[in-house]
């Protein structure tokens, strides 16, 4: 699947996982998919507000990566998920929901750290990322995007459809900001 990836999808890829080491992510999840083909520009055509987008994903992630959509059900239910949210950031510090989850330790580190030796220098970023099931999913989707437009290559284009299709956090954002499947498809494909 990768050999039909342009460079500049490739290029998001890899952004994506600098994106995730950049914020102590333990994993590559769709957010950084997005924030790549931000810092790529792949979306300048469409007149996105860059520090905008990325505020309301911020946001998002304080809340625990909550989608309005969830956010609405919990109020059906009752449950309000701003006074949630203040009362954890109350007992745990501000942005507590929006900290990346801690690194697993693998058993490699593990017996580094019985027997005595240090950890290797990780600053450079050598560790790998694994990519969530929604990030590969949004790759996956990217492929029959393409194919369904029969398209020989995948692209930035077919990335940020392929995020556009998937239900959630990501999308949602991106529709606020007024960037829909329709929209980005007539204005990027043209």
């Amino acid at each position: 699947m990768f050999e039909r990836f342009t460079t500049d999808a490739r290029n998001t890829v890899t952004g994506a996982v600098t994106e995730a080491r950049r914020a102590g992510a333990a994993t590559v999840t769709e957010e950084h998919l997005l924030l790549s083909l931000l810092e790529l520009g792949a979306l300048d055509r469409l007149g996105v507000d860059r520090a905008g987008l990325a505020a309301d994903l911020a946001a998002a992630r304080r809340r625990g990566g909550m989608s309005r959509a969830d956010e609405e059900a919990l109020a059906g239910l009752g449950i309000d998920l701003t006074e949630i949210v203040s009362r954890i950031e109350e007992a745990h510090g501000e942005g507590a929901l929006a900290a990346p989850a801690p690194r697993r330790r693998t058993l490699r580190g593990s017996l580094r750290s019985a027997l005595g030796r240090a950890e290797p220098d990780d600053r450079a970023g050598n560790h790998h990322v694994p990519f969530t099931q929604g990030s590969k999913k949004v790759l996956e989707q990217s492929l029959r995007i393409a194919l369904g437009r029969k398209d020989n290559h995948i692209g930035t284009l077919h990335l940020l459809l392929a995020l556009l299709s998937r239900p959630g956090t990501v999308s949602e954002v991106l529709t606020d900001h007024g960037i829909t499947y329709a929209t980005a498809e007539t204005t990027l494909a043209a």
